[in-house]
């Protein structure tokens, strides 16, 4: 029920059937382009709070992207055919997604697992998707008019990857 990047649907589809839910997972669930950086550094900050200072010098977040630090499940953890090691990841893991909730693996929506759900107003996601698909394509010169991206956005074509 939903568009997605083919490079993505492999992942998409590894991550619904192996993908097993820990009591004390925390996945943020969040559109394209609706602030999920600025939210995975919150997150991020807000559950390491004790074991990283704010003001620490070398405080993960100045060192890593928040990607890193929270990863997307079907992005980069199942993208290729990967298995992710989860043994590596401490307790709570965060994880993120792009995924809507009824496309989420069984083991997720069974569990009592804490889902971190961001929405944003369509018309500020809906700009900001424009710009930062235009400055993909800008060096194709073939960016697109708002009126074409508008017309996709509205019948839900991913427009946050246009390769």
């Amino acid at each position: 029920g939903f568009w997605t990047p083919p490079r993505f649907l492999q992942g998409e589809i590894e991550f619904q059937q192996q993908f097993q839910a820990e009591y004390s997972d925390i996945i943020l669930v969040t559109t394209p382009k609706s602030g999920t950086i600025w939210l995975k550094s919150l997150l991020f900050t807000l559950v390491n709070r004790v074991k990283h200072h704010v003001f620490e010098h070398n405080h993960p977040l100045l060192v890593n992207n928040p990607h890193v630090l929270v990863p997307f499940l079907e992005h980069k953890l199942y993208i290729d055919g990967r298995v992710p090691d989860f043994s590596t990841f401490t307790s709570p893991r965060l994880l993120a997604t792009h995924m809507p909730f009824s496309s989420l693996p069984k083991s997720v929506k069974d569990s009592k697992i804490k889902l971190v759900y961001l929405c944003r107003n369509l018309r500020d996601t809906f700009i900001s998707i424009c710009h930062f698909s235009n400055n993909l394509l800008f060096h194709h010169n073939d960016t697109n008019s708002f009126e074409e991206m508008f017309d996709l956005f509205c019948e839900g074509v991913s427009l946050y990857d246009p390769f």
